[in-house]
């Protein structure tokens, strides 16, 4: 099939409407699905539209607009019905938390790109490649969530899913050409499952760069991340809009006493002194006067030290792993993951059934070359 690139399209934002959509997309053998959302702009980020194609039309569903997104629900969890989205993720993630919508039948065309070979994996590239469509990224960081959306904005969304459906139709057919079609469905009944996680502990966890830092260092450090934290969620901003990890790093290194001191801090703004500094100045105070049984530590998975032998395995099994998939015509990440060839050569397994036992290994790459690891290994 080729290409529809009419990015015009309807935007749904009447309960009825979305209703009679919705039955529409139930009649469907397959549709693609995209979403925007404000992560970029807001606090606390939420799905702001919905880009819903067919192989002839094309809408743009109002979560905004509309209080219940329910009636998504039976063509999206339809197993019947192909649900083709690219990078899915994420939007099969927030789908669930926002929504509570479940997708049951996945095909994503950025996992088939990979099994397929090919490294230009991004939407745009494969749209120029495919069908010569430029894409354009103007709106890539827009925030979704203001109304009225401008009708390049439409046209921008529309155009994610547009053609996806042709795309879809290639990459299938290619996959099926080279026995590869299973391989990809077992991944994406596995994304069908993911779900948000919410954060635990405290917030130096997800803090990079905070691992280096210890006891005080690190109280301080979360002292401000929590000062930030609650600035964002007042200001409805993004924490890293109101200030950089980088800038709350380098001060819980330098442990600022005095405004003037917040202005050697880099990346530090006197528009951001103004504003948080005596609340910043107070953060490293409460840090400071802490007592010592009440610092937090960093916590460290302690890894096994491998042995001689699980070191020389692994060796033996990246090169195995270099030689298959070059044949293949794949990135070895995609046939055998670092963590996985590990894990592996940590369990020194001797029968296809003590694979089963090295958790994430996938069906498709034990009937792959599940026998060969396992020679691989007993050569040794």
């Amino acid at each position: 099939m080729t290409p529809f690139t009419k990015h015009e399209c309807e935007i749904v934002t009447k309960a009825d409407r979305l209703s009679e959509v919705a039955a529409i997309l139930c009649r469907q053998s397959e549709f693609a699905v995209d979403l925007e959302m404000d992560s970029l702009h807001h606090y606390q980020e939420k799905v702001c539209l919905i880009q819903v194609s067919t192989r002839s039309e094309s809408w743009l569903i109002d979560p905004l607009a509309l209080k219940d997104l329910s009636p998504l629900s039976a063509p999206l969890g339809d197993p019947r019905i192909m649900i083709v989205m690219h990078g899915a993720d994420y939007d099969i993630r927030s789908l669930h938390r926002d929504f509570g919508i479940e997708v049951q039948n996945l095909f994503d065309t950025m996992l088939a790109s990979r099994f397929l070979g090919i490294t230009e994996f991004g939407l745009a590239a494969l749209l120029k490649a495919r069908f010569g469509i430029e894409l354009n990224k103007k709106y890539q960081k827009a925030d979704w969530s203001k109304r009225p959306l401008s009708p390049e904005m439409s046209a921008y969304a529309a155009a994610d899913t547009s053609d996806l459906l042709p795309l879809y139709d290639q990459l299938s057919a290619e996959l099926i050409e080279k026995g590869r079609l299973s391989w990809l469905e077992e991944e994406c009944r596995l994304l069908c499952l993911a779900r948000v996680s919410e954060k635990e502990g405290p917030l130096f966890l997800s803090c990079k760069g905070a691992g280096k830092l210890k006891g005080r260092t690190l109280a301080i450090l979360e002292e401000l991340l929590q000062l930030r934290d609650h600035q964002a969620s007042v200001l409805d901003r993004p924490p890293f809009k109101v200030l950089s990890a980088e800038t709350l790093l380098e001060s819980a290194e330098k442990r600022p006493r005095t405004l003037s001191d917040l202005t050697g801090i880099k990346g530090m703004t006197p528009g951001q002194i103004q504003r948080f500094g005596d609340k910043i100045l107070a953060a490293v105070s409460a840090a400071l006067v802490l007592p010592e049984d009440k610092l937090p530590h960093f916590p460290r998975v302690r890894r096994e030290e491998l042995t001689e032998g699980a070191k020389d395995r692994i060796k033996r099994l990246k090169s195995w792993r270099e030689q298959h998939s070059s044949a293949l015509g794949l990135e070895p990440g995609v046939v055998a993951p670092n963590w996985m060839l590990e894990a592996v050569a940590d369990a020194n397994p001797v029968s296809v059934s003590e694979l089963d036992g090295i958790a994430g290994m996938r069906e498709w790459q034990k009937g792959l070359y599940g026998q060969e690891l396992l020679q691989e290994l007993a050569a040794g």
